[in-house]
């Protein structure tokens, strides 16, 4: 992919980052709606939580699930990160393709058949629960951008240097 100008790649990356974060405030509603369904003892209020939580299943989950990694997969191809360069944006990826695919048929579908049901158990605290502790690993995995180059990143890195210290020698007068 052709990189991102700088205007670009910065529009993006705040789109990515505010629907990151947003993913994450999402799911702490979502614990906090779920862990009050599951324990209050009022029905109404049981309800009332677990039919909120179809609204944001029902209008914000899909979306936000699906804008994260697609503006995380454009940023890695358009920059010099790469998606397979680095460890930590390798698994940040695959983190967000699995939590994507566990709120769009499991998360969404849990709360729809609670709502249905009229009942709430303790998936409605499990699912957001795994959610915000996994989101809250990605966004530490952003910010600190540990462990380094991938295999391929090092390879690339090598071929790089290697093409780099060629050139440095057949552009050296001689004697």
């Amino acid at each position: 992919m052709k990189p991102l100008q700088r205007s670009a790649r910065r529009g993006l990356l705040v789109v990515h980052v505010a629907v990151s974060v947003s993913w994450l405030g999402l799911t702490v509603g979502l614990l906090a709606l779920g862990t009050t369904a599951f324990l209050t003892e009022n029905l109404a209020t049981a309800e009332a939580a677990t039919r909120a939580m179809k609204i944001f299943g029902d209008w914000l989950v899909v979306p936000v699930a699906l804008l994260a990694p697609v503006s995380g997969l454009v940023l890695a191809l358009g920059t010099p990160w790469g998606l397979a360069r680095h460890r930590w944006v390798w698994i940040k990826f695959w983190l967000t393709l699995i939590t994507t695919g566990l709120s769009v048929f499991s998360l969404r579908p849990g709360i729809n058949t609670a709502v249905a049901e009229g009942a709430s158990d303790i998936n409605l605290v499990i699912a957001p629960s795994v959610a915000t502790v996994t989101y809250l690993f990605i966004t530490a995995v952003s910010v600190l951008k540990p462990w380094g180059l991938t295999r391929y990143g090092k390879r690339l890195r090598f071929s790089a240097s290697s093409a780099k210290s060629v050139d440095a020698r057949s552009s050296r007068p001689t004697a």
